[in-house]
């Protein structure tokens, strides 16, 4: 890798995220993703904070400005129209003042929010609005576990694979083989009009994402019955690491603030769900795996989702696992860390979350290893993430054998990880 300057790749992610600023919020990349994504903005709000600790603040306000009555934050809040992108909001239908999608994701921002809170300079407004995103990030953890977990397990579902963030990934593949495609509205894709085909999710698999949204439409978006009747419900343990991280998280903000009543409930969220997450360890895998808990059988499938929990504070000795099991995926992958397997027959480089490296997931990798002391995997996770932006610039991610960039380009969460391993480097 040639000689890294810092200051110029510095100036080059900022450039980046505040070229997909829209003022209140940012989008991922135009063309291809035109709107505000939940943990996209969670994310970003880590990069803005660099250089306008006020813009990063707003970021997360903005997207909490849409959460539902229940408690539920979406995934997709559609502030503008733009008939780029599908399914918009007319498929979606859900009613809401400013249109937005009827599902959520991966829940990061009780972990942004202590993030914020620490490093801020000003510490007055700090504490006035952590304070007022502290309770609407609590009432978001509790319908998780209301919603999602409906035996009180401590491991919560998501009920289509838009949720976890990793749309295409070999994780789900049995699982939505049940999810029929009779009956489902004719569409038009625009994602491939942004990106190349064959690194986006097939069709087979689009038809199945719309089903289960046209399917949740027609139950008019009513939370508590859908987990029930979807006919896909996976526990992630990556989605439900983010989880109790956050839930930690807000517990410590909480404690600072005064709040004991939100401390106590995010505390024992955290240590219920963290103990639960056990029952998804693969001794022969060197990883968690995915729970269906439609057949009560965990799911055969060594990607990044099982890798993600050393994010939440695990046991010493699984983090070691997963530090080894990322060694050993290095002697495959030129490029840390591939979002699945590559001794996996079903590894795919290019094609969206079935092989490609993607940073933000590098980003929380290399936060739980280095907590758990394995610095060295975590220095090289860093090194080859900040080597795949010198050859491939800001890619939304990369095939970890090439290094070439794919998806979308001159991404906002992937400038705003640079900005954080830019800081760890």
């Amino acid at each position: 890798m040639t000689t890294l300057d810092k200051s110029r790749v510095f100036d080059h992610a900022v450039e980046v995220l505040k070229e997909n600023d829209r003022g209140s919020y940012t989008v991922p990349t135009k063309g291809l993703y035109p709107f505000q994504w939940n943990w996209d903005s969670c994310f970003t709000a880590l990069g803005q904070n660099y250089y306008d600790e006020d813009r990063a603040w707003t970021e997360i306000e903005t997207l909490f400005e849409h959460q539902w009555p229940d408690g539920m934050v979406p995934h997709i809040v559609f502030h503008v129209h733009d008939d780029g992108y599908f399914p918009g909001p007319d498929v979606w239908a859900t009613g809401r003042p400013t249109a937005t999608s009827g599902i959520t994701q991966p829940p990061i921002a009780g972990f942004a929010l202590r993030q914020l809170f620490e490093r801020a300079k000003d510490r007055t407004a700090a504490e006035r609005r952590a304070r007022e995103l502290l309770r609407k990030i609590d009432k978001w953890s509790a319908w998780f576990y209301a919603n999602r977990d409906p035996h009180g397990e401590g491991l919560v579902a998501i009920l289509h694979p838009w949720e976890a963030g990793r749309d295409n990934s070999i994780d789900w593949d049995e699982a939505f083989e049940r999810v029929p495609t009779e009956g489902i509205a004719p569409y038009t894709r625009r994602d491939t009009q942004h990106a190349d085909p064959a690194h986006r999710p097939t069709k087979a698999q689009y038809d199945r994402y719309l089903w289960l949204v046209e399917h949740f439409r027609k139950l008019g978006w009513d939370n508590s019955k859908l987990h029930d009747a979807s006919p896909f419900q996976i526990v992630d343990p990556g989605f439900n690491a983010i989880l109790i991280r956050g839930c930690a998280d807000l517990a410590m903000v909480a404690e600072a603030l005064g709040e004991s009543e939100i401390a106590t409930a995010n505390r024992a969220r955290a240590e219920k769900g963290l103990a639960a997450l056990d029952r998804l360890w693969s001794e022969s895998h060197g990883q968690y795996l995915c729970l269906d808990r439609t057949t009560g059988n965990l799911v055969d499938s060594a990607s990044i989702g099982g890798l993600l929990p050393v994010f939440a504070t695990i046991p010493a000795e699984r983090a070691r696992a997963i530090a080894r099991t990322i060694e050993r995926m290095g002697e495959r992958a030129k490029y840390l860390v591939p979002s699945h397997d590559p001794a996996d027959a079903r590894f795919d480089s290019k094609r969206y979350w079935r092989g490609p490296v993607w940073l933000v997931c590098n980003y929380l990798i290399v936060d739980g290893l280095a907590a758990a002391g394995k610095t060295a995997v975590a220095d090289r996770i860093i090194a080859s993430s900040l080597e795949l932006i010198q050859q491939s610039g800001f890619a939304e991610y990369y095939d970890p054998m090439t290094g070439e960039p794919l998806g979308g380009g001159r991404f906002t969460w992937t400038a705003a990880m640079v900005l954080e391993f830019l800081d760890w480097a």
